[in-house]
């Protein structure tokens, strides 16, 4: 019989930094799920929030091709009759571009409790600036 592998004590994390100009959303939303759920560590266990960190700065400038850009759309509602509000994401990125990528890691996160507290651990940013310098993240190479 096997022995399950739990952490002990309080997870320490680390703290990353992504540039996300020219990349393409996909690719760079899987990879900041993985940096997320902490998958890529040696002592990563499901279930476990091991407290990693992300940074995503240059959201304005992802890239994606010209067709995605004219037809996929972001629904909301507002739960009243006729509530539903469509958005390009071409319009999107116009506005705040920083949910389109939310949107899209959201999506690559695993549906459970778990998600919005890995959700609280990223942080994206439009421009190249970002308030986490104390933290030192680390640059993560493509």
């Amino acid at each position: 019989m096997e022995k399950t592998y739990v952490p002990k004590g309080q997870a320490t994390g680390e703290w990353y930094l992504m540039d996300a100009a020219g990349e393409t959303l996909g690719r760079l939303a899987t990879r900041i799920a993985v940096l997320l759920t902490g998958k890529h560590r040696a002592d990563y266990t499901p279930g476990v929030v091991l407290n990693d960190h992300v940074v995503v700065i240059n959201a304005a400038q992802i890239s994606f091709n010209q067709t995605r850009a004219e037809e996929k759309k972001y629904y909301r509602h507002s739960l009243y009759p006729g509530g539903l509000k469509s958005v390009t994401i071409k319009r999107q990125m116009e506005v705040k571009p920083e949910a389109v990528i939310r949107a899209a890691v959201r999506g690559m996160l695993p549906k459970n409790r778990l998600t919005m507290r890995y959700l609280a651990n990223l942080k994206i940013y439009a421009g190249s600036e970002h308030p986490h310098e104390a933290q030192n993240p680390q640059p993560i190479a493509e």
